[in-house]
């Protein structure tokens, strides 16, 4: 499935069904050894997917989420979601866009991760993606044009605070947040 979010359209898929994510993947040309992140409806769906996120991931959910910031903290152990192959972190971000945010609060955490091949620019319309993925993918929701900034990356799983990829957020402000 292919959704709008407040950046760049998505991928996603329920990372809960087996295969699924497998199939998002193999449709993007991803490897596997680079994890693909969920989109959340709000920080309580987020906190249910790590373990013990520390204060500093809550105070920087609280102040940019809904928008563009994902965060990387210590996956919640037995989490049963294929995500790919690292078992020790997740992704999480809580878009500023009502389609996934309402997909995410009816059916649970979607892997999402942006509607390209691996590596290539992301087109910003849904027919672009509809022609690049074809028969990949089943659904395509038109969201009009999405080409924002990607979201802004920070891995929050060890003792600092470390940028992964600059984005919409900028990183003074993230750190700033948690100063």
């Amino acid at each position: 499935m292919v959704i709008p979010t407040d950046t760049v359209y998505g991928i996603a898929a329920d990372p809960f069904v087996p295969g699924a994510t497998a199939r998002l993947f193999e449709a993007k040309r991803r490897p596997r050894d680079v994890q693909v992140p969920v989109l959340v409806a709000d920080i309580s769906q987020a906190l249910e997917l790590a373990e013990d996120a520390d204060e500093r991931a809550v105070v920087l959910m609280e102040r940019f989420w809904p928008g563009g910031l994902t965060l990387v903290l210590r996956r919640r152990p037995g989490l049963a979601a294929d995500l790919g192959d690292d078992l020790r972190t997740v992704g999480i971000r809580c878009p500023d866009h009502p389609v996934p945010r309402e997909l995410c609060a009816d059916v649970g955490p979607l892997a999402t991760t942006s509607a390209n091949l691996h590596g290539d620019p992301t087109p910003p319309t849904a027919a672009e993606v509809a022609t690049l993925f074809e028969a990949a993918v089943s659904v395509v929701i038109d969201g009009g044009r999405c080409d924002g900034t990607a979201s802004t990356v920070v891995d929050c799983s060890g003792a600092e605070l470390r940028l992964l990829r600059p984005g919409r957020v900028p990183w003074e402000d993230v750190r700033g947040a948690v100063a």
